[in-house]
């Protein structure tokens, strides 16, 4: 099935990128009508297809949020910012916050807390020991770096760790 590529968000929680089609296949899955919103009924079903288990609690609070801010209705910006963090916390529980700073920091060779292109290309290099096709560099980079800043912070690093 084909999708469009995705747009960068006014809250800048996702931008462009493959790594995103799981988020965008699943709400499309359960946008039954094709306008564009997920019903708020439909929400916890479409959250435990992606494997996030939320709690009864959790499921009351967020449909509680959906009707009231929403008017029940949910678009992807909505979508993205309510499953982005909670995939993130999910990984960070399940590989150690610990275990992820420090593959983080296998990378941010500086240790200034973002992944440059130069720190990518040299950990690519080190790391993996590949050498990079011209142009491959930069179109990872452009894929990962959510808040388009030029580089990879900690929580683009644990979200790319969290869609793939």
């Amino acid at each position: 099935m084909w999708l469009p590529p995705l747009r960068r968000t006014h809250t800048g929680l996702l931008s462009a990128g493959p790594w995103a089609q799981g988020l965008q296949e699943a709400f499309k899955e359960f946008d039954y009508d094709q306008d564009g919103y997920l019903n708020y009924k439909d929400v916890a079903e479409c959250m435990r297809t992606m494997g996030y288990m939320p709690t009864e609690m959790e499921l009351l609070e967020i449909v509680q949020q959906i009707k009231m801010r929403m008017g029940g209705l949910m678009d992807f910006d909505d979508f993205i910012e309510l499953m982005g963090p909670r995939m993130m916390g999910e990984t960070a529980d399940m590989l150690g916050l610990k275990e992820l700073q420090s593959a983080f920091s296998q990378f941010d060779l500086d240790g200034d807390g973002k992944i440059s292109q130069d720190e990518m290309k040299e950990a690519v290099k080190t790391l993996l020991g590949e050498k990079l096709k011209k142009g491959e560099l930069e179109e990872i980079l452009k894929e990962l770096d959510i808040n388009a800043d030029g580089s990879i912070d900690f929580e683009e690093f644990v979200m790319m760790l969290s869609i793939r």
